[in-house]
């Protein structure tokens, strides 16, 4: 009897926790998905018909219409925002930002977790501490600073600004990575005849491949996203807007149409929800191979 009231406490325990799991993933996709699945429904939709009823929660295929992307993507000078520049300026930085806070971090990260020298903790720990300081407070020394060397308003400018930004984290999410290695495979290496950057190129950088994809990624949405500095840096040159920056002046519109803008937080959020669910189980286990060691 002791055990069938235990084994029926354990079952009904089951039952309602597989039942609030459901109930809770339910909400949380309602609440992650709707909100993009509105404003993508309201991109392709006539304005006219948006003026009718706001609050469709569907579009019938009569009412259907692109315009609002073609408009969005179309040059300025052809009457449209300009969007596939801003596309363009936001893919140069972002890839830029990624390629040189890589080349920066994979020799930082590796020293510190393979080399033993004076002061090795306390440098990790900075790498944190840099994000005890918010970006605000970094921006206006910043905007005199690239003011008087003439890089405001161009493009590398910002990406310096960007990889200055992600470098420490990235540093510091590698190290993690690179201190689930074994040393011991290095040391083999190096009883074969191999030199230090030899080991790490053809062994330990090869073994990192998830975590490096995956810190790329990571950064890659950091800089495709970002828009304070871009708003401080580009704001007075309109061909070097990025597209966030484009975002945000169609949002400041009162000329604008709803379905515009519509438009416009699509082909902004579109590709880094291609690029996360294309990518996602490499992201995954970029980002938490670090926590583990051993």
């Amino acid at each position: 009897m002791h055990r069938s009231r235990n084994w029926s406490r354990d079952r009904v325990e089951n039952k309602t926790l597989g039942i609030l799991r459901v109930a809770v993933i339910a909400v949380l996709l309602i609440a992650t998905v709707f909100p993009f699945y509105y404003m993508a429904m309201l991109s392709v939709r006539d304005l006219s018909g948006v003026l009718r009823d706001p609050g469709a929660l569907w579009v019938s295929v009569s009412e259907l219409s692109f315009d609002t992307y073609l408009a969005v993507l179309r040059p300025q000078g052809d009457g449209g925002q300009g969007f596939l520049l801003f596309m363009r300026n936001s893919a140069v930085v972002a890839l830029g930002t990624v390629a040189l806070s890589l080349l920066v971090a994979l020799p930082g990260a590796y020293a510190i977790s393979r080399l033993r020298f004076f002061g090795r903790r306390q440098i990790s720990a900075l790498f944190l501490a840099v994000y005890f300081f918010p970006s605000i407070l970094l921006a206006v020394p910043l905007f005199v600073f690239f003011t008087r060397i003439g890089l405001r308003g161009s493009l590398i400018g910002l990406l310096v600004v960007y990889v200055a930004q992600v470098v420490a984290v990235t540093i510091f999410m590698l190290r993690n990575y690179f201190q689930t290695v074994p040393v011991s495979l290095e040391e083999a290496a190096a009883i074969d005849g191999c030199t230090r950057l030899g080991a790490m190129r053809r062994i330990t950088l090869p073994l990192a491949m998830p975590a490096i994809v995956s810190n790329g990624l990571f950064v890659f949405m950091i800089a495709w996203n970002e828009f304070l500095f871009a708003l401080l840096f580009l704001v007075e040159r309109r061909d070097s807007w990025t597209v966030s920056l484009g975002l945000s002046q169609l949002s400041g519109s009162i000329e604008i149409p709803t379905t515009v803008l519509m438009a416009g937080s699509v082909v902004l959020t579109l590709p880094i929800i291609v690029i996360f669910f294309a990518t996602e189980r490499l992201l995954t286990d970029g980002l938490t191979a670090g926590a583990e060691k051993g």
